[in-house]
């Protein structure tokens, strides 16, 4: 089985800045993984078996160019790295990330395809939906467990009152959720032979790609605005005081 984990490269968050015009400066904010594709890409090294080939795959611009983060991802399990940077693929919407995946793993070739359950920025859960849409494939996404079943899948995933259990048929694409798993921290050794595992980096010409019909825009970014604490303390629990603590909360929605 070929299982390629997909994953995003996405601003520190604690490197944010937030400006005086309530606007977002990533200008000093390091690279990572996001978050909730470290849960993705742990899936997929579990599930593969000997033999296996596990290839992680990001799509990007110029934060794909750190090369400890590539390290990073390796360590953690991957037989192998395919890194698309194209200046179009820079602050991406998930509609562009969707098809430059679907375009990637056409070259690449795949059988399951694990996506987190969202981005670490933008959490628009939609990435995995429309690059299996894209593909034709099946799709599921909020899975909790993944396990092999000849040559299918077996997903769980938890809804309000029950344990839904899915096969599905392959190729075949699953989104997970944060829970399925504690992503592991790589060993010295594990990082150690993260440099002799292969690194592939492609444009977007080399994937055949080409930008779709647009049907969203990201205007802008920008921080809620604050207000400042009114400080208004109602003191006491006489009917009157709680008369009048009940008008204040009520005029807050009116």
């Amino acid at each position: 089985m070929h299982i390629v984990t997909c994953f995003k490269v996405v601003p520190e968050e604690q490197d944010i800045v937030v400006t005086p015009d309530s606007k977002l400066n990533f200008d000093r904010a390091e690279a990572k993984i996001s978050q909730f594709d470290l849960n993705g890409i742990e899936a997929g090294v579990v599930l593969a078996a000997d033999g296996d080939t596990v290839t992680a795959l990001s799509v990007g611009g110029k934060y794909l160019e750190n090369t400890k983060l590539r390290k990073d991802v390796l360590s953690r399990g991957p037989s192998e790295l395919v890194l698309v940077k194209d200046a179009a693929f820079e602050g991406a919407l998930p509609d562009v990330t969707a098809s430059a995946i679907a375009a990637a793993v056409k070259t690449t070739g795949f059988d399951l395809l694990v996506f987190g359950e969202g981005s670490g920025d933008l959490y628009a859960q939609q990435v995995g939906l429309l690059t299996a849409g894209l593909l034709g494939i099946p799709c599921v996404n909020a899975v909790s467990k993944v396990e092999k079943a000849g040559d299918k899948v077996l997903v769980e995933r938890s809804l309000e009152n029950e344990v839904e259990v899915i096969e599905l048929p392959l190729p075949a694409a699953v989104c997970v959720t944060s829970d399925i798993n504690t992503p592991r921290i790589p060993t010295m050794k594990a990082i150690l032979g993260a440099g002799r595992k292969p690194t592939k980096a492609l444009g977007a010409a080399d994937i055949s790609w080409s930008a779709p019909v647009q049907v969203a825009e990201l205007e802008s970014v920008v921080v809620p605005p604050t207000k400042q604490r009114a400080h208004d303390v109602v003191e006491g629990d006489s009917p009157e005081v709680v008369a009048e603590f009940a008008q204040k909360i009520k005029g807050l929605f009116n």
